[in-house]
């Protein structure tokens, strides 16, 4: 863990007064503030300015981090489990201990993902999840814990053909019925829906999805380009874990890889594991998008955090070996990744660090209508922060207003 950093107590403030960050800098992202000074009350920033600039308010707290850098907290949007956990299991010790876990990893939001299942088994995770988020929201809690925001169904609306690990036995085409039943489940809880464009039923469960306010994610799929592109046109906005479970580009039929990547308005999901994605793929993806468009995700499964050995993801069983989880076929089966890891893998390629913070905040906040909310250090946003010394590792982390 870090090193605890030097408290300034004001007036013997109690725990709920207002508190003082001072950092050598804050990326916000949309701007860097140097010598920077982050002012929180009853877990919302009021103010993000220069030191010089920004009045200690009266009884506060202040706590020094001058050499470390300021960051929003990391949202993701495409996660399964950690800390032993997998979000299927929808009780409260369960998604506590994944949300534990991930906010020890800089993660300060998230959106439980589920994987292809009966309808049954779904729903009924569904309905635990919305249980826990409902009472989430009513509950002061004084745990540092990652927020889950909702849920993104990953199936069981894709391809057998790019089914990935997800079993195939409880594959179904798209269906508005089905995806009511989801719906009803997650009681508005529901964020994201993953499907495969060219399925029969698809085109009209993507126009049920959009009426909900879901974002129509385009996932696991086997599609043509001009499938792909009519899926867009429909509403589909975003894509997951872009170049896994997807057809292969090829230079006469792109397929959907060639519409995700032309199309502007398209935000893609990458895993920066340096398993999932060649070094080589992650560039052309920022070359084609930009960084404004791209989203790092964790695929985390329930080892994420945890040491090798057998996990569960959803109802089937995986491997986890040197960090790399497989199913019995040896197929990759999600990832033990942690958004704090991505940002120093990402980096490490010469991406820059504003570049990289906007695709682990502000850029998945923007696609759940979160902005100024989640994923930006700004007046009104949760005070979800992250601390980052020098070498990118964390120093620090605080959700909506506990920890650090």
């Amino acid at each position: 863990m870090w090193r605890k950093l030097e408290r300034i107590e004001y007036d013997n403030a109690p725990a709920m007064t207002p508190l003082v960050l001072h950092a050598s800098r804050a990326l916000t992202p949309l701007e860097e503030i140097s010598d920077a000074a982050v002012v929180i009350e009853d877990g919302v920033i009021t103010l993000v300015g220069r030191r010089d600039a920004v009045r200690v308010p009266p009884r506060a707290r202040v706590i020094n981090a001058i050499d470390k850098t300021v960051v929003p907290g990391f949202v993701d949007v495409h996660i399964h489990g950690a800390g032993g956990h997998d979000v299927m299991e929808a009780n409260p010790a369960a998604l506590s201990a994944i949300a534990a876990t991930v906010a020890r990893h800089g993660t300060t939001s998230l959106v439980a993902t589920t994987v292809t299942a009966s309808t049954d088994t779904i729903c009924q995770s569904a309905e635990g999840i919305a249980r826990y988020i409902k009472k989430q929201g009513t509950t002061v809690s004084k745990l540092c814990a990652a927020e889950i925001l909702g849920i993104h169904f990953e199936g069981p609306f894709i391809s057998a053909t790019r089914r990935g690990v997800h079993p195939v036995e409880w594959l179904v085409l798209p269906s508005v019925e089905t995806l009511e039943q989801f719906l009803a489940s997650a009681n508005g809880t529901a964020r994201i829906l993953t499907l495969a464009p060219e399925l029969l039923g698809a085109m009209p469960c993507i126009d049920a999805a959009r009426k909900a306010a879901l974002v129509v994610s385009l996932g696991h799929s086997d599609a043509t380009y001009t499938q792909a592109l009519a899926a867009i046109r429909r509403g589909a906005q975003h894509a997951a874990h872009v170049f896994n479970a997807m057809r292969p580009f090829s230079h006469r039929e792109t397929g959907i890889l060639g519409a995700v990547l032309t199309e502007q308005k398209v935000t893609a999901e990458l895993i920066a594991d340096g398993v999932h994605v060649d070094e080589a793929a992650m560039r052309l993806l920022w070359g084609a998008k930009g960084f404004k468009s791209v989203i790092l995700v964790s695929d985390g499964t329930a080892a994420t955090g945890m040491p090798d050995g057998k996990y569960s993801l959803g109802t089937f069983e995986v491997d986890v070996v040197g960090g790399v989880c497989r199913n019995s076929e040896g197929r990759l089966a999600g990832s033990t990744l942690t958004l704090d890891r991505a940002l120093r893998n990402v980096v490490g390629m010469g991406v820059t660090l504003v570049e990289a913070v906007g695709m682990l905040t502000i850029n998945p906040a923007r696609l759940l209508g979160l902005e100024g909310k989640k994923g930006v250090l700004c007046a009104g946003a949760d005070a979800d922060l992250v601390l980052l010394d020098e070498k990118l590792h964390l120093a620090g982390v605080m959700t909506r207003g506990i920890g650090l």
